[in-house]
């Protein structure tokens, strides 16, 4: 019997075809009353499709929508997020990404800039709880 629910799985193989990778992973876990959900980027979880390319505001409003549509496939809600932490490249795209994210939530934190892909300039994952009946 599994101990939680993997959500969207994917190969790495067909989600990043420029790279040499083989790896079964997926974009959310659910493990008990948790969900954890895998750093979102801007990028279309159905086609696997760049969005937003140079425009910072554009991937993270993708990457948003894509923490919400996760967080609904796991049975829960934006509103039940209790920290969400953002990666930045560059942190002249502070601005941006903080209006966007604003729109969505109000928990965030901040982290230092990482790196990954080049053309994602933003990149956000999240944990959630469920309230108590």
């Amino acid at each position: 019997m599994p101990t939680h629910t993997r959500i969207r799985p994917f190969n790495t193989r067909d989600t990043y075809p420029e790279q040499n990778l083989d790896n079964d992973l997926c974009q959310a876990v659910v493990a008990g009353n948790t969900v954890y959900v895998r750093g979102q980027i801007g990028q279309d979880l159905d086609t696997s499709e760049s969005v937003g390319i140079g425009d910072v505001g554009a991937q993270a409003e993708q990457a948003m929508a894509n923490i919400d549509l996760l967080l609904r496939e796991a049975g829960s809600r934006m509103e039940h997020l209790v920290k969400l932490t953002i990666y930045l490249v560059d942190p002249r795209y502070r601005e941006a990404v903080y209006r966007t994210v604003g729109r969505w939530t109000r928990v965030c934190t901040r982290s230092p800039p990482g790196s990954w892909c080049p053309r994602w300039r933003a990149r956000s994952g999240c944990a959630r709880s469920t309230p108590s009946p």
